[in-house]
């Protein structure tokens, strides 16, 4: 659950979790609030807490099990300590409330700024998805019979899009294996690489960054004449569509899968950043991110843009 709120033309969000009323009275204290200030930040172990804060290792103890009874904390971790385990807490959410009514009925509150209606523009219109999604086929096919992993990565940005939604007309997304050439005439968004689906294949070379097969498919630039090698490079472009002038495409793909992961990403923590355009030309809608591993758990969770 997520409480929303605006901020001049953003839109803001924190998860948050509920609570019974009887649960607030373990917040209530100046020595609990500052726990819990730390633990939303990093995890950490009460005796690391207890030296942080300067209190009785039991103090911070006697409200970490009430926190865990409440459900407003929870282990994440155990390290063996000077010969015992270290318990690691971390907040369950960031976030929490209490409910004294039920919910109701409301309408949409995310919306799009300037920029960013520009950038959506043709693929939304009034409120409705004008384009058609396409991802890769998971089945083996193409010249390299490759499985599309892009396709789940593709549920993210579509719960992204869905957020500036009203109403979708019609379904939406298909295969790149179930394409044909009047699909090709409409407004497209394609989701992963050339190697795993064909329709990016077939507008690589037109894009003003693609990926060069002779170079084991790294993102090339042709606006800044830069060369990325590595797998968790993505790229989006958003330009006129090659089969039909008067629509667009926005392509969002990667060398490998973690690629086309990084590059949704980019949509869901710095939109804004993709609407500037590139660096070397901020006329053209076309950039170059690098996934990150932040927490070395092996799951890209963060990116850079590189131009």
């Amino acid at each position: 659950m997520h409480v929303i709120t605006k901020d001049k033309e953003k839109v803001l969000s924190l998860p948050v979790k509920e609570l019974k009323a009887d649960c607030f009275k373990c917040l209530s204290s100046e020595l609990a609030q500052k726990i819990l200030n730390l633990l939303v930040k990093n995890p950490s172990y009460p005796k690391e807490l207890a030296k942080q804060l300067k209190v009785h290792e039991q103090k911070v103890y006697y409200h970490i099990r009430n926190f865990e009874k409440a459900g407003i904390v929870k282990i994440v971790k155990k390290e063996s300590k000077q010969g015992a385990i270290a318990n690691y807490y971390s907040l369950t959410e960031p976030g929490f409330f209490v409910k004294f009514d039920e919910f109701k009925e409301t309408q949409k509150v995310s919306y799009l700024n300037d920029k960013q209606k520009k950038f959506f523009e043709p693929f939304i219109k009034d409120g409705k998805l004008d384009s058609l999604i396409i991802v890769g086929s998971p089945d083996p096919h193409g010249p390299e019979k490759a499985r599309s992993r892009d396709g789940y990565y593709g549920i993210d940005f579509a719960l992204f899009l869905g957020t500036f939604l009203n109403y979708v007309p019609k379904f939406n997304v298909k295969l790149d294996t179930e394409v044909n050439s009047e699909d090709l005439n409409e407004n497209l968004i394609v989701i992963g690489g050339p190697v795993v689906n064909k329709i990016t294949s077939k507008v690589n070379s037109k894009l003003p960054i693609r990926f060069e097969k002779q170079l084991f498919w790294n993102v090339l630039s042709t606006l800044s004449g830069n060369s990325y090698p590595s797998d968790e490079t993505g790229l989006i472009v958003k330009m006129k569509n090659p089969f039909n002038k008067d629509k667009y495409i926005l392509l969002i793909a990667g060398k490998r899968f973690s690629g086309t992961r990084a590059a949704i990403i980019a949509f869901l923590q710095d939109f804004d950043e993709i609407t500037k355009g590139n660096r070397n030309n901020p006329s053209i809608i076309a950039k170059v991110v690098e996934g990150i591993d932040m927490d070395s758990d092996g799951i890209i969770d963060s990116v850079e843009f590189r131009e």
